[in-house]
């Protein structure tokens, strides 16, 4: 019998809807928690987080797209990037984003009577029509882009006069978002932005339960991006210097996260998923790690693409429980919206397998067997299950990105910092039949419904064609 969370009361369990909370980490890298064997290896003891990897299925092959933006369409869409125009990060001054005519699970939550929030980075559209009250959540707090605009300031060359200036927006679906004017991105403010997000991510799920309404959270702490800057109650806190004291600042913020579901009494009935967007930093000052694996992200290495995953819903997912099956993000969208009892939109091209049952431990297989992998708009490969079969190669952030000339096929178990194609008595290039097949299907997806192109007007919709009848 599983254990409950302490504190829970009856009444998180009267309602058929699951709340859900969706802890978001940036840049986190596979070997930087303890119970991904980083922790104390990397000078902070993850405590709060490795506790509740216990409680719950841990994830060893959760794939991430390559960078920020991406991933983040991929998880709010359940559609892969180069689908939607979103497959690069985007930059200041830059256009685009999610068009309108794409469906988010806020949409959808939101239509299911959910409370929903976005609380910290969007990346996935910066302009009016593609903020997040645009698609679905009640309301945001939070920046347009990347914690590293907080840097433009401290650049002598930088004028904010003539260049573009980074503040942090907010609103409702009321309302209508807005500027904080007296809120610009500095490196002062990125210190203490998630205090912020702690603040007002806390009223909303307090107004939630003292409402009876069912809450979606999604939750965007800034650790672990550059540049990292530990609150003045984390400095020093590891001894190791400022990146393992944003670490613990991480787990910290956390475990007050998970205390407030207890103290609210709503833990038992809330799915909490604790997970990255990509791969590690890779910039030397801030640089994380990728565990196992090699890689960084911005590429196709399995440590750019893989990051931790924890998912705790107590009484529906066991404890303990910890597995190499593939899942990817989009499966994401899917699944927490089935566990949701909520319908999958038909009416255009889902990537995201429903990994309820697997989750559940109903099965002990992923409904997942393959991925296909981009780098930007650039096929690199394709993953079909412990095997890798690329196009392109990439590790490392700088390294540069030639096509390889040659088909590497490579065995995940036997060679996980992927060195060289196999080579050992069995050659199973059968394997790129299922490769193949991914392919074929996915081209046969675009022949359906066009892709939507990068920098695409807000009003853009794609091309869908109908099958002919029999």
């Amino acid at each position: 019998m599983q254990k409950k969370t302490k504190n829970s009361s009856a009444k998180s369990n009267n309602s058929s809807q699951p709340n859900i909370l969706y802890f978001h980490v940036d840049n986190l890298g596979q070997g930087e928690l303890g119970c991904y064997d980083g922790g104390l290896r990397r000078g902070a003891v993850t405590r709060r987080i490795d506790q509740f990897a216990s409680q719950g299925l841990k994830l060893w092959h959760y794939v991430t797209e390559a960078q920020c933006t991406p991933s983040r369409s991929a998880l709010i869409t359940g559609r892969h990037p180069i689908r939607s125009g979103t497959h690069t990060v985007s930059f200041g001054g830059e256009e685009g984003g999610l068009v309108a005519w794409e469906r988010t699970i806020g949409d959808i939550l939101s239509d299911a009577g959910y409370a929903t929030c976005c609380m910290g980075k969007w990346h996935i559209g910066a302009e009016k029509g593609r903020f997040p009250t645009d698609h679905g959540f009640d309301e945001w707090y939070g920046i347009p882009r990347s914690y590293d605009e907080c840097l433009w300031p401290e650049d002598p060359r930088y004028d904010p006069k003539r260049d573009p200036v980074t503040y942090t927006l907010e609103g409702d679906k009321a309302n209508g978002i807005h500027e904080n004017k007296d809120e610009q991105l500095t490196l002062e403010l990125r210190r203490n932005i998630d205090r912020e997000y702690e603040k007002r991510a806390f009223s909303f799920l307090r107004r939630s339960v003292r409402d009876s309404r069912p809450f979606f959270l999604y939750y965007n702490h800034s650790m672990m991006h550059l540049p990292n800057i530990p609150r003045d109650e984390f400095k020093g806190k590891s001894g190791y210097g400022d990146w393992a004291d944003c670490l613990l600042e991480l787990d910290g913020d956390f475990g007050k996260m998970l205390d407030l579901l207890d103290e609210l009494g709503v833990a038992d009935n809330t799915i909490v998923v604790f997970a990255g967007d990509n791969g590690p930093e890779e910039m030397v000052l801030y640089r994380g790690a990728s565990g196992f694996y090699d890689g960084s992200y911005f590429t196709s290495s399995e440590g750019g693409l893989r990051t931790p995953c924890l998912i705790r819903w107590p009484g529906r997912i066991q404890a303990n429980r910890e597995s190499n099956e593939m899942v990817h993000v989009t499966d994401m969208f899917t699944t927490l919206l089935s566990l949701a009892g909520c319908s999958i939109p038909a009416d255009r091209v889902i990537d995201g397998k429903d990994q309820s049952a697997f989750f559940k431990g109903q099965s002990e297989v992923s409904a997942r067997e393959g991925v296909i992998i981009w780098v930007g708009p650039h096929l690199h490969g394709v993953k079909w299950k412990d095997y890798k079969a690329l196009f392109i190669q990439t590790r490392y952030f700088f390294d540069p990105a030639p096509p390889l000339g040659f088909l590497k096929l490579i065995d995940l178990i036997s060679d996980p910092k992927e060195r060289e194609p196999i080579n050992h008595q069995y050659l199973p290039t059968w394997v790129m039949a299922h490769c193949g097949r991914l392919l074929k299907e996915f081209q046969e997806s675009v022949n359906r419904e066009s892709l939507i192109p990068a920098g695409a007007p807000l009003d853009f919709v794609p091309v869908r064609k109908v099958p002919k009848a029999a």
